[in-house]
């Protein structure tokens, strides 16, 4: 027996550890989401029993967990789902693209020019603290339609975030990087592509994460008016038939792809960051 023999049953036993650890991983963070959601349907169920125990207020149990997952297969059926999930995710889209491609370059400017950054960063601060549904009157008057007012509201939301996480990570470049590309002749294009993009993907991706939360959360309310789909206009509806089951369906649906969303996100940030084992 040589000693490549005897060192295979180390190297097998060595992968055969590892996958046990990755599957002992997984099925912790599984056991973790069921119980937190759980509990988390246990308290909703808790909260909706104790306010529908008074009888002047017994209309509300419709937003009981059994009545609100009763009305998910009719809701899938007849489209009212599908089609909020086209809407809303086509206009989150394009909101999040028009953030992404204006908040970059404006990060990157204050990230690489000290004096663009002290000239514009009292107002950028002043306009990430208005509120984004403050501009829904003015978006109505300068846009043609509905449509176009309410991607101008989630770019209006998502663009701030995105640009100071920008500039954030291209602070953090050691300055010798660039240094040492000039010297050996590299062009700003170079520059660009070859230094400040792959070191700030990690910065921009967590700062799209948290664009894309403020965005999916205006999106909702900036439904609400003047057009007729989208998770915003189907909760409004059930609002308004007295659907209340529908309303809460609606609502987990809301909360479930928007989890979705934002597990992708860190799925990537994973992928790029540079701490990752």
């Amino acid at each position: 027996m040589t000693s490549q023999d005897i060192a295979m049953p180390r190297v097998s036993g060595g992968i055969y550890a590892n996958l046990c650890d990755v599957f002992q991983s997984s099925g912790t963070k599984a056991l973790h989401i069921v119980v937190g959601l759980a509990a988390l349907v246990a308290l909703w169920w808790l909260a909706i029993f104790l306010v529908t125990l008074n009888p002047s207020v017994s209309q509300f149990s419709a937003f009981a967990p059994n009545e609100a997952l009763q009305a998910l297969p009719e809701l899938w059926r007849n489209g009212t789902i599908p089609d909020a999930i086209g809407s809303s995710g086509f206009r989150l889209g394009m909101g999040m693209f028009f953030a992404i491609v204006i908040g970059v370059p404006i990060g990157i400017m204050m990230g690489r020019s000290l004096w663009f950054k002290q000239l514009t960063n009292a107002p950028f601060q002043l306009l990430r603290m208005i509120s984004p549904l403050s501009w829904e009157p003015i978006a109505v008057v300068v846009f043609a339609g509905w449509e176009e007012a309410i991607i101008f509201l989630i770019a209006v939301a998502a663009v701030w975030p995105v640009a100071f996480s920008t500039a954030a990570g291209l602070a953090k470049i050691d300055p010798s990087w660039f240094k040492v590309a000039r010297n050996l002749g590299a062009k700003p294009w170079q520059m660009l592509t070859k230094i400040i993009l792959p070191a700030i993907t990690f910065d921009v991706l967590t700062g799209i994460r948290l664009a894309l939360g403020v965005a999916w959360i205006v999106i909702i309310p900036a439904e609400f008016l003047g057009v007729t789909s989208g998770f915003g206009y189907a909760i409004q509806d059930s609002r308004e038939s007295l659907e209340y089951s529908n309303l809460m369906a609606l609502i987990v649906v809301i909360g479930a792809v928007g989890f979705v969303l934002d597990s992708t996100i860190v799925l990537l940030i994973k992928r790029y960051s540079w701490h990752r084992g």
